[in-house]
C-alpha cells in the first residue's frame, strides 16, 4: 500500500483547488495516467498517478483547497513486475513534479506539568498532515476537535476544511481565482502610482451590431502604435522600462469562479472576425475551466469591459509588470448639438488607470484621445 499526496506543481504555487477527480475507489490506474485537475492561482493542472496499482481510498473533494503534500489517495500497487515499473518512472517523476514523502508528525495536546513525570497515554496524542496543521492554525480550528479520516486517524486537509464549516457556518474559504485576484490587487494597491484618466467617444457612426469589445481592442492596437509608452512594462527595483512592439492584450474575463485575464497574443494582426472568435473560444475554456496557464501569461496592457454588465466610469487597478488598464463603461444616450440642432446620440465611456512612475500625464491622455478618435470613425 502507497500513499500519495499533492506534488509540487512549480511556479511558487503552495495550495490548488480540486476541479475534478478522474479516478474513484475501486478504480486501476497505470503510472502516468491522470487522476485528477487541480486548479493552481496560474492555470489548470492535470495530475499524474506515481503508481501503478488499485485506488483504496481518495481523499478531498471538488471544491478543497488543498496545499503541497496534502494526502490525496492511496493506492494498493498490483503486482512485482508494476511494482519494479513504478520504481524506475518514481524515480524520474521527482524531477517532473516533484515527490512529496508522506510525513506525519505528532502533536501532543496535553499541558506539561512541572515536577510531574511525563507519562502519556495513546490517547494523548494526535498525528496530523503537516499541511492540515498550517490550515487549522489560519482557520483557527482546534485540532483537538477533528477527527481525522486519513490512515490510522490522521487528520487530513479535508478534516479541516469540514471542522471550519461547522464551527463557522457561511464562512467561504476563498478559492481559485478568487484567491488570486485578492494578492494581485494588494500588491497593486501596495506598489502602483495610480492615476485614472476618462474620456467619451461618440457612436453617431457606429452600425447597430457593431461589436464593442473588438472596436476596442481594435482601438487599443492603434492608440499603443500613438503611444507606445503605455504598452510598457516597468520594473521599479531596476528601474527599467521595457516597451514592446507587439500588443498582447489581456481581457477580463468574469465568471461564476471568479476573475480571469486571458491574452490575446499579437493583436495588431488580428481582425475584428479573428478577434471575436478568440474571444468565444477562449470563454468557453474559461467557463468550463479548461484555460492553460501560457494562455493567462505575457499580457502588455488590459482591457476590462465592465459595462457590458453594468457601470458608467471606473477606475481599473493595473496589474503589474504592465502600466495601464483601459475600462469601459456601459453605452449611453446623449443629447448633443449638430448644427444647431439637438441629437441623440450613443457615447461610449472610457477610462484608463496608468502608473505615473512609468508614464506622464501627457502620454496617457494622448493615448486615450487616439482611442476616442479611432472608435469614433466608421467601420465601412
Amino acid at each position: 500500500m502507497k500513499s500519495f499526496s499533492l506534488p509540487d506543481l512549480g511556479e511558487g504555487l503552495a495550495e490548488s483547488e480540486i476541479i475534478e477527480w478522474h479516478v474513484d475507489v475501486g478504480d486501476s490506474v497505470t503510472v502516468d495516467q491522470v487522476v485528477l485537475t487541480v486548479e493552481t492561482a496560474k492555470a489548470t493542472v492535470e495530475v499524474p498517478a506515481p503508481y501503478a496499482g488499485k485506488i483504496v481510498r481518495r481523499y478531498g473533494n471538488e471544491g478543497d483547497v488543498i496545499g503541497i503534500g496534502s494526502l490525496l489517495l492511496e493506492i494498493d500497487e498490483t503486482e512485482a513486475s508494476a511494482q519494479q515499473v513504478t520504481t524506475e518512472v518514481q524515480a524520474d517523476a521527482a524531477t517532473v513534479v516533484g515527490n512529496v514523502s508522506q510525513q506525519t508528525q505528532e502533536v501532543n495536546v496535553d499541558e506539561f506539568w512541572i515536577g510531574q513525570p511525563r507519562s502519556p497515554k495513546p490517547s494523548d496524542s494526535l498525528k496530523a498532515l503537516p499541511s492540515a496543521r498550517r490550515l487549522a492554525q489560519k482557520l483557527g480550528v482546534d485540532l483537538k476537535t477533528v477527527e481525522g479520516s486519513g490512515p490510522d486517524g490522521i487528520i487530513v486537509d479535508t478534516d479541516i476544511y469540514q471542522a471550519g464549516d461547522q464551527q463557522r457556518p457561511g464562512t467561504e474559504v476563498l478559492k481559485g481565482a478568487r484567491r488570486t485576484m485578492v494578492n494581485s490587487m494588494t500588491e497593486s494597491h501596495h506598489n502602483v502610482a495610480s492615476v485614472t484618466i476618462t474620456e467619451e467617444a461618440m457612436l453617431e457612426h457606429w452600425r447597430d451590431n457593431e461589436d464593442i469589445t473588438s472596436r476596442l481592442i481594435l482601438a487599443i492596437v492603434s492608440a499603443c502604435k500613438k503611444e507606445p509608452a503605455i504598452n510598457a512594462w516597468f520594473d521599479a527595483e531596476a528601474m527599467t522600462r521595457c516597451l514592446h512592439g507587439n500588443v498582447n492584450i489581456g481581457i477580463a474575463v468574469d465568471s461564476r469562479h471568479g476573475l480571469y485575464v486571458p491574452v490575446l497574443r499579437n493583436a495588431e494582426s488580428q481582425t475584428s472576425a479573428q478577434i471575436r472568435k478568440w474571444l468565444d473560444e477562449t470563454t468557453t475554456e474559461i467557463r468550463n475551466r479548461k484555460i492553460a496557464r501560457e494562455q493567462l501569461q505575457h499580457a502588455t496592457i488590459t482591457l476590462t469591459n465592465f459595462g457590458a454588465i453594468a457601470g458608467i466610469f471606473a477606475t481599473p487597478v493595473v496589474t503589474s509588470p504592465q502600466v495601464a488598464i483601459v475600462g469601459s463603461g456601459r453605452v449611453m444616450e446623449k443629447v448633443v448639438l449638430r448644427n444647431n440642432q439637438a441629437v441623440a446620440i450613443k457615447t461610449l465611456p472610457l477610462s484608463m488607470t496608468f502608473d505615473h512612475r512609468a508614464c506622464t500625464g501627457g502620454e496617457a491622455a494622448r493615448f486615450i484621445k487616439e482611442m476616442v478618435r479611432h472608435l469614433e470613425q466608421s467601420n465601412d
